[in-house]
């Protein structure tokens, strides 16, 4: 990265939600990436037609987790990361798996999909806030602070109403 680089350059937007800011990141109208931003940022409005449609999505799926996304997404990623963020894709919505079942649907570990997980470029769209622990929610963006638990915690509530 180059460091004369602004903070605005790295997003096409940044889209404010119920729990925070996001920045959205895409590539020849292709979702590349979601990332949850801390702090006081401000909003960046869409950089195109397409990065318009993409925070349109995500605003209907904030007022309605029903909202069913259309739009085409690059994941880039080892062969077990794409085949853990499918697994995912399958979840149910308003249903969680735990790290432990999804690791036997596909004949993988629980840790290697807990890091699958997090490492997943395109949260919410690609659910791996569904995947819990045997004990609890887990972790969440390979974090387990109450900043990132409770976007978790925001998602799968907003996902069970």
């Amino acid at each position: 990265m180059i460091l004369s680089m602004s903070i605005a350059q790295l997003f096409q937007a940044k889209m404010r939600t119920p729990f925070g800011v996001v920045g959205i990141h895409t590539a020849e109208e292709t979702l590349t990436g979601i990332t949850f931003l801390v702090g006081e940022q401000e909003e960046l409005a869409p950089a195109d037609s397409f990065v318009f449609e993409v925070c349109s999505q995500l605003a209907a799926y904030f007022a309605d987790a029903s909202f069913q996304f259309d739009l085409p997404l690059k994941l880039d990623g080892t062969v077990h990361q794409r085949k853990v963020w499918q697994a995912m894709c399958e979840i149910p919505l308003g249903q969680v798996q735990t790290y432990g079942a999804l690791a036997k649907l596909i004949l993988s570990s629980p840790r290697a999909v807990g890091q699958a997980c997090g490492n997943n470029p395109i949260p919410i769209i690609v659910p791996c806030h569904r995947v819990v622990s045997q004990s609890g929610l887990g972790g969440f963006m390979h974090r387990a602070d109450d900043g990132a638990l409770n976007i978790k915690k925001w998602l799968l509530a907003h996902e069970r109403r």
